[in-house]
């Protein structure tokens, strides 16, 4: 089921387009009528999912840009300058591995990705969503970004602090007009996933859909409304 929002004459960035829940995110935005910006460092992928929305009579750009480099950041969002409405901070990358061997180069390109990037698309959108007092930010976490799991040490802390900063930005957008959520979700059917817990059943995991419809859900909300937190688990997981 397609939670109902009509999103057409609103632009709308995804950082991580390419694939996994990034691409779902896109092509669901896209499904309700926004014109997508697609971003993300490899450009065959971003330049295959926007062609699967203009064939779907969609509207797409795909902007290549490594968000952990402020210029690639920057010149993304000045691709949106003339209107922006909702920003989804989806990129993510992450290795594992336990603490008292892992390479501190690695931990600092995680946390340079997941909490730096989105620090910087969150600064640029507020730039352009300030002064229209509109607009929507949406930080795609992790269940990491509530709980601790071995190996997986900054990971985690990149995930935590995405919570932290929407919680911040979401009090300090609230003048302005603007909504920040957080979606947290459990395992899902990606290839980070794999990697990070190969233990898990497959065939019992979220898939990147689950997710999207938690964008979507979002973005019917009333002006009225707003959410700050949505934790999605797979039914056959504990809570916490």
């Amino acid at each position: 089921m397609t939670i109902p929002v009509d999103l057409r004459e609103q632009v709308a960035v995804v950082t991580g387009a390419g694939r996994g829940i990034g691409r779902a995110i896109a092509l669901a935005l896209a499904r309700a009528g926004a014109q997508v910006v697609l971003a993300a460092r490899t450009v065959s992928q971003i330049e295959t999912v926007a062609a699967e929305i203009v064939g779907a009579g969609g509207r797409a750009l795909a902007v290549p840009a490594d968000i952990s480099a402020e210029r690639d950041v920057v010149a993304l969002f000045a691709t949106v300058r003339d209107r922006l409405d909702v920003l989804i901070n989806n990129a993510g990358v992450g290795s594992f591995g336990p603490l008292d061997r892992f390479p501190s180069a690695e931990f600092d390109r995680i946390v340079g990705v997941n909490l730096r990037g989105t620090f910087l698309c969150c600064r640029e959108a507020m730039k352009l969503m300030g002064p229209r007092r509109a607009g929507w930010i949406i930080n795609v976490s992790s269940v990491l970004g509530i709980k601790g799991y071995p190996n997986k040490a900054a990971y985690t802390a990149s995930k935590h602090g995405i919570v932290g900063l929407t919680k911040s930005l979401a009090v300090e957008a609230q003048p302005h007009g603007i909504r920040v959520s957080v979606i947290l979700p459990g395992g899902v059917e990606t290839g980070m996933a794999a990697d990070a817990r190969p233990d898990l059943d497959r065939s019992v995991l979220l898939q990147p859909e689950d997710v999207a419809q938690s964008v979507l859900y979002l973005l019917s909300l009333s002006d009225r409304a707003a959410v700050d937190e949505i934790y999605i688990r797979r039914r056959s997981s504990a809570p916490f």
